[in-house]
């Protein structure tokens, strides 16, 4: 545990203030404005990962300075506002963009649908978004149109729209992100291959 909110402590949207005892400091993200990395060194901050390749030997974290894979955002009270995970980030035409932050957009937008939006290459701008859906007559221009109703920038719009009847999940409910990845480059090899 890193922070809490009590009843006397409160902030709503946050996860509460860093808890004492706990170092912290936020790591500069190139792209992101606001906040930053955080990683943290403490008491009860893990030992270290067990490695398959080494059996029984603990690999601390450097220094013991543990990177969290939070981007977020501590105020002067130390309450922690979480703006997304690290691997949920896309760095497109040097902007980073928050795959969670478009998801929700789109659930705005298109609420009686299911989508989820991964990142693959792209030699021109770094990266690109591609959009899982169940939605098989979303085109481009409605799902732009959806997106800016919702206040998003244009580098939050996916440019390949891919319909699918299910959605790969993980048993934890959550979406299967490494099989949505593979898909989408798989997608992408295919265009390109015709």
């Amino acid at each position: 545990m890193l922070a809490v909110n009590t009843p006397i402590h409160y902030r709503a949207g946050s996860v509460g203030r860093i808890l004492d005892g706990i170092e912290y400091r936020l790591d500069k993200v190139e792209g992101i404005e606001e906040g930053g990395r955080l990683v943290v060194k403490g008491p009860n901050i893990m030992m270290g990962y067990l490695r398959a390749d080494r059996p029984g030997i603990i690999d601390p974290p450097p220094d013991g300075w543990y990177d969290t894979g939070d981007i977020v955002k501590i105020d002067e009270k130390k309450f922690i506002t979480i703006l997304g995970r690290a691997k949920r980030f896309s760095k497109i035409a040097g902007e980073m963009v928050s795959l969670a932050a478009v998801e929700n957009k789109l659930q705005q937008a298109f609420p009686e649908q299911i989508q989820a939006v991964v990142a693959i290459p792209d030699p021109r701008k770094g990266e690109q978004l591609v959009l899982f859906t169940t939605d098989k007559s979303l085109d481009r221009k409605r799902l732009a149109d959806g997106l800016k109703a919702q206040g998003a920038m244009e580098l939050m719009v996916p440019r390949i729209i891919i319909p699918v009847d299910t959605m790969p999940i993980l048993g934890t409910g959550k979406f299967d992100y490494v099989t949505l990845n593979r898909m989408a480059r798989e997608h992408e090899a295919d265009a390109e291959a015709q």
